[in-house]
């Protein structure tokens, strides 16, 4: 029985993926997520190469998994952000006339 090699960077973006999930309401979030799916190419090309060799796609499956909905927590809450600086903007719009700034 051959010993099978832990695929490069599946823990990795596990890590990245569970902490795009936690800091999703931030801009972080985001950012790592984003960073998550990009290192975890490589390693899903490795392993399509060659499935029997390697160990650990269920880590890196689900890290690109978590990494994708951090991805999508983190682009609602970045428009949500955006949408709430365009409506204060707005509202506060009539007060300058008031003021006479």
């Amino acid at each position: 029985m051959e010993s099978k090699q832990s695929l490069p960077n599946s823990t990795a973006t596990l890590i990245l993926g569970i902490c795009s999930l936690v800091f999703g309401c931030l801009f972080v979030g985001l950012i790592l997520g984003i960073i998550g799916l990009a290192i975890s190419g490589k390693s899903k090309r490795l392993y399509l190469q060659n499935p029997n060799g390697y160990d650990g796609y269920g880590a890196l499956k689900a890290g690109r998994v978590t990494s994708t909905i951090g991805i999508i927590f983190g682009s609602l809450s970045l428009l949500y952000y955006i949408i709430v600086v365009v409506i204060i903007g707005a509202a506060s719009l009539p007060w300058l006339e008031f003021l006479d700034l």
